[in-house]
């Protein structure tokens, strides 16, 4: 699903996709397994308060079948876990970032998977 709008508009596009055909899928519900209270989840989808933390967006981005690292930066953050990768080089990994930012998908995919087959 490509990114319309807010952070906000996106969660509630989301929810209110799968609350169509499945009430497990109400405010009240959502909010309730992702341990947050629905006021709270409201004022997101409304964007009246900022994005919620790391491990909140993850239990939204489960209950909402989203790709954690997309959720997270819809919300304008990382993981945990990349922060740390990317920390440990940063001098690197902002090269690379920058290098790659303009390059076409399909150049980037192809070093992604060289790097993941170890065929670098």
């Amino acid at each position: 699903m490509k990114h319309v709008g807010t952070f906000g508009d996106h969660i509630r596009g989301l929810r209110e996709k799968r609350a169509g055909f499945d009430s497990a899928f109400s405010l009240r519900r959502v909010a309730t397994r992702c341990g947050i209270t629905p006021a709270y989840l409201s004022r997101v989808e409304r964007d009246e308060v900022p994005p919620p933390g790391e491990e909140t967006l993850v239990k939204l981005a489960d209950e909402l079948d989203e790709v954690r690292d997309v959720m997270l930066a819809l919300a304008g953050k990382i993981s945990s876990d990349l922060r740390a990768v990317i920390l440990a080089r940063p001098r690197l990994f902002a090269e690379l970032i920058r290098a790659l930012k303009s390059a076409p998908e399909h150049a980037v995919l192809r070093i992604v998977r060289e790097v993941r087959d170890g065929e670098w």
